[in-house]
């Protein structure tokens, strides 16, 4: 059996020892404060955003509450793939890390960018067929959640 408490050996040991100081060697240093700036400005710019465009949809375009955070999802989601499309959402994912992709942003670019990469096997076979290849399982088990929970809801009312 092995003993997980039991001492390496020294030539084990130095072996172990000469790793780890390759791999603090080569290892990319992590800018870590930095990295979470940079998540926290550019994901809380599209979350802006987004309230900007709710704002709209409450204010001059005079929608409901629900029709306006649909519209203001819609329109973030739209902006989101066309940068997508144009090549420059890549390089925001790239500078911001999870704050271009924690927002509903992040859908959309997982739509596109398969889209994208197989849009020259043609509209059916590559842009279509690729479009939903990660969202697919999500809008699947969406909905298929959504039927499940309107069953329960009309079997025990509550």
């Amino acid at each position: 059996m092995f003993d997980k408490n039991a001492k390496p050996s020294p030539k084990r040991q130095a072996q172990l020892d000469r790793y780890a100081q390759l791999v603090e060697r080569f290892s990319p240093k992590s800018e870590m404060t930095k990295g979470l700036l940079r998540a926290f400005w550019v994901g809380g710019a599209i979350c802006a955003l987004g309230q900007v465009m709710l704002e709209i949809g409450r204010g001059p375009l005079d929608m409901t509450n629900a029709a306006a955070s649909t519209f203001a999802s819609t329109v973030i989601v739209f902006l989101t793939a066309l940068v997508t499309g144009l090549g420059v959402f890549d390089k925001i994912g790239q500078y911001a890390g999870a704050g271009a992709f924690v927002p509903i942003s992040g859908f959309a670019n997982a739509m596109v960018s398969p889209a994208m990469e197989f849009r020259r096997e043609g509209m059916v076979l590559g842009l279509g067929a690729k479009l939903f290849t990660i969202a697919g399982p999500v809008l699947v088990w969406g909905v298929s959640a959504s039927v499940i929970v309107g069953i329960l809801y009309a079997l025990f009312p509550w």
